[in-house]
């Protein structure tokens, strides 16, 4: 190849726009996201998510009729065919994110719309999602842990209802925000790697269920969706306050990550931590447990030198704990950021079929030249 044929590789599509989108504005070295052009700080202290659940697939901020009629669906959807009880049953010992992806596979056969994408169609099949899949992680856990399948409060909301159906406790009007808040934060962030999963599955053409599963497929590796779960697993090692500094000092030492630190796509603080952040230390005083936020917090002090090089503080860092104040299982951490993520995969899927392209990149060879075949008998 010469000079003039050389190619750049852009490896991992690092810089890379592959398309157009009217759904998330993302400025990551002023640490600004937006949907459809609100603030995600006006939506975490002012929306719900059903509210921004709408805004997401539909482009603007519902009216009171619509935001009953939108909640009504939600509502409507809380409930799972037998037959995929059944395979939750029988996969139940599987990991939560691999009976997920499994469960919503299965969903495709029992949706009287599975092969209609249009946009209407869509948008259904993505409310109808975002209601069933907390009741694929709520059901899996009770079966499990050997309990009988809990019931939907209908008279609850999609973030507290969801709580209630895991923990089997009613929550607190300011635990039950956390979590709306929790998801809203969730909701969608532009195309990240399991969004992007979603449109090369959709570009062929393929069902919203089909898209969804690659999207739960690509968020259970520990790259994407990991780092909720590693930040607990990490506080749960240091153990005090205190020995946050040194445990900093030797991962930096050896050239390790310190999980929650550090965004693809932001230099600076994710926007979306300090609603966490507020959230967790409020949590951890009401559950008599301070030392958790107090960990984290240490964690971030000792972090604050490498800040100028771009590695912060991201959301991930603080859910966690929101999740183990509650008595969630480590292992539905990842499952949680699903249950927020439906109306994101949804409508990146719905903005990839408006002006649909097959999603094909290529690979430079760098392989042997040509050679000639050995037969069997002379190797």
């Amino acid at each position: 190849m010469s000079a003039e044929e050389k190619i750049e590789i852009h490896r991992g599509l690092k810089g890379v726009y592959f398309e157009r989108s009217g759904t998330t504005f993302i400025d990551g070295k002023a640490g600004e996201l937006r949907y459809r052009g609100y603030s995600i700080h006006d939506l975490a202290q002012h929306s719900s998510f059903e509210e921004t659940a709408y805004l997401l697939l539909h482009g603007e901020l519902p009216t009171a009729a619509q935001l009953s009629a939108f909640d009504a669906g939600l509502k409507a959807a809380r409930r799972l065919p037998p037959e995929i009880v059944a395979i939750i049953e029988t996969v139940k010992r599987a990991h939560p994110m691999d009976v997920l992806r499994t469960a919503v596979s299965a969903l495709a056969a029992f949706d009287a719309e599975t092969q209609e994408n249009s946009v209407e169609a869509t948008r259904a099949k993505g409310m109808r999602l975002a209601a069933q899949v907390p009741m694929i992680v709520a059901a899996h856990e009770a079966l499990r842990n050997g309990r009988s399948l809990p019931e939907p409060d209908q008279s609850l909301s999609h973030a507290a209802n969801f709580l209630w159906m895991i923990t089997g406790r009613k929550p607190s009007p300011e635990g039950a925000q956390l979590m709306d808040r929790d998801l809203i934060l969730h909701a969608e962030h532009g195309s990240n790697a399991s969004s992007f999963a979603a449109r090369v599955v959709v570009g062929t053409e393929a069902n919203l269920h089909a898209a969804v599963t690659a999207a739960i497929a690509a968020l259970s590796g520990p790259a994407h969706g990991g780092a909720a779960e590693d930040v607990m697993r990490m506080a749960q090692e240091i153990g005090e306050p205190e020995r946050a500094a040194a445990y900093v000092k030797a991962k930096r030492a050896a050239g390790e990550a310190v999980t929650g630190f550090g965004h693809r796509v932001y230099r600076t603080e994710d926007p979306r931590a300090r609603h966490m952040r507020e959230g967790v230390e409020k949590l951890s005083r009401e559950m008599g447990e301070p030392k958790w936020f107090a960990i984290l917090q240490s964690v971030v002090d000792a972090m604050k030198p490498y800040a100028r090089f771009g590695v912060n503080v991201n959301v991930d860092f603080y859910s966690g704990a929101i999740y183990y104040l509650n008595g969630i299982a480590a292992d539905l951490f990842v499952p949680i950021f699903a249950v927020g993520r439906v109306p994101g995969w949804t409508v990146q899927c719905i903005e990839q079929l408006q002006n649909n392209i097959l999603i094909r990149p290529l690979t430079l060879y760098d392989g042997p030249q040509p050679r000639a075949y050995v037969p069997l008998t002379e190797r």
